[in-house]
């Protein structure tokens, strides 16, 4: 039987996958071989799922996603709207890991 290749990496996968989001709660989902991503507003689940496996050479089980809407500010009295932004979160398969703090 014929070994599986690897997803070639495609220049797309790099604007679907634009970097980790880094906060408390990640961090925590990461106990349960989760790693969250901020990617781009139109990706779709199968892109994303496609895109890091292909970058970081993993298993992929589940991909969900999340629509951070953004916050209204103010920068010297003056209202502003920060962008809204997508994020996934990975579970990887068992025995799986990727390491957020190292470049692509």
């Amino acid at each position: 039987m014929a070994k599986k290749q690897a997803a070639a990496v495609d220049i797309r996968h790099f604007d679907i996958v634009r970097g980790p989001h880094i906060t408390e709660k990640s961090t925590m989902a990461s106990e349960n071989n989760a790693v969250v991503f901020r990617v781009a507003n139109d990706a779709t689940k199968p892109q994303i799922k496609a895109a890091v496996e292909a970058l970081f050479d993993v298993k992929v089980l589940t991909v969900n996603t999340i629509v951070q809407k953004g916050k209204t500010k103010k920068w010297k009295g003056v209202p502003y709207t920060r962008s809204d932004f997508k994020k996934a979160i990975v579970r990887l398969a068992e025995g799986q890991s990727i390491d957020v703090t190292t470049g692509i």
